[in-house]
């Protein structure tokens, strides 16, 4: 009985585990780009 309750103890599901965490570190992958960018010379602000 033990294995079947494990064996059912996660449900997936189609949507992130972390929606906001993901919007949160993409936001601030773009900004280390950016910045990257600027630091680089390719953007010149």
């Amino acid at each position: 009985m033990t294995a079947q309750a494990t064996k059912d103890a996660t449900i997936k599901t189609g949507n992130p585990p972390y929606p906001y965490r993901t919007i949160i570190s993409l936001i601030l992958l773009a900004g280390n780009f950016l910045i990257a960018a600027i630091y680089f010379r390719v953007i010149n602000p």
